[in-house]
C-alpha cells in the first residue's frame, strides 16, 4: 500500500462576468482546439480562463472544434471637402441611399444627423468626428449593426458647392473593417464557461450560449469587441 503524501491543487475560477446563472445548466458541449490558442495570450497561468469568446472552426486544422474568437476591426472613412468652397452643400451616398443636402461648413453632428436619417442607418450605427468643413475632414466611424464589418465605401457629390477653386468632396477608407482571420474564427459563437488546465492537445469544455454578461468583468484577452456584442446580441444581454 502506498501511504506517501499526495497533494492536489484546487482553485475557484473567476466567473464574476456572469450576470446571472441563466444558461449555465443548458450549455452545449464543445472541444477546444489547443493549437489555435496562444499560450502567452490565452493561458499564461496554465489554464484557459472562463469567459473567453470562442468561435467554431469551419475548415482546416481543428474543423468542427472551437478556438479563440480572433476579433474584428470596425471601419472608419474620411470625408474631405476640398477646393475651398465658400457656400453650397454636398451629399453622401451609402448603400445606395443618399443623404439630404449637407452644408459646406457643417459640424460633425450635422453630418451624423444626415447619415442617421438614411433608412438603413440608426444613430447608434456611427460616430462622426472632425469638422467643421471645409478646412477639417470628417471621420465617420461605423459601429452598431456595422461593427466589425467591411462596409461599402461611401460616395460623395459636391456638385452644389459654390465658391473657391473647383470645390469637391472625396471619401477614403481610413481603417478597413473586418477580420484577417479565416476558417470561422472571425465569427463569435459564445463564451467558454469553465476552464481546465492545459495538458492535452484538445480539451472538452462547455459552451455558454445564452444569459447575461457583465462586460467589465470579462477576463483579460477575452476577445470581446463591438462585433462580438453585435453578433451575440440575440443570445446574450450585456451589462457594462
Amino acid at each position: 500500500m502506498d501511504i506517501s503524501l499526495r497533494t492536489t491543487e484546487f482553485f475557484v475560477e473567476d466567473q464574476s462576468w456572469l450576470g446571472s446563472r441563466d444558461g449555465t445548466d443548458v450549455t452545449q458541449g464543445m472541444t477546444l482546439h489547443l493549437p489555435s490558442f496562444n499560450a502567452n495570450i490565452h493561458y499564461p497561468k496554465g489554464y484557459i480562463p472562463s469567459g473567453i469568446v470562442v468561435a467554431r472552426i469551419t475548415s482546416g486544422p481543428g474543423a468542427g472544434m472551437h478556438g479563440p474568437y480572433a476579433g474584428s476591426t470596425s471601419e472608419s472613412q474620411t470625408v474631405t471637402v476640398t477646393g475651398g468652397p465658400t457656400g453650397g452643400t454636398f451629399t453622401l451616398t451609402f448603400n445606395g441611399e443618399t443623404t439630404g443636402a449637407i452644408a459646406f461648413n457643417a459640424t460633425a453632428d450635422a453630418v451624423k444627423a444626415a447619415l442617421a436619417a438614411l433608412p438603413s442607418v440608426n444613430a447608434s450605427d456611427l460616430a462622426v468626428s472632425g469638422g467643421p468643413g471645409p478646412n477639417t475632414p470628417y471621420v465617420v466611424a461605423f459601429r452598431g449593426q456595422f461593427a466589425g464589418q467591411n462596409v461599402a465605401q461611401m460616395t460623395a457629390s459636391g456638385a452644389s458647392l459654390t465658391g473657391g477653386t473647383t470645390p469637391s468632396v472625396t471619401v477614403t477608407t481610413t481603417t478597413a473593417g473586418g477580420s484577417a482571420a479565416a476558417s470561422g474564427l472571425d465569427v463569435p459563437d459564445g463564451f467558454l464557461l469553465t476552464s481546465k488546465a492545459v495538458k492535452t492537445a484538445n480539451i472538452g469544455a462547455p459552451l455558454h450560449w445564452r444569459g447575461v454578461i457583465r462586460v467589465s468583468r470579462l477576463p483579460a484577452a477575452s476577445g470581446f469587441d463591438d462585433n462580438a456584442r453585435r453578433a451575440l446580441g440575440a443570445k446574450f444581454r450585456f451589462e457594462d
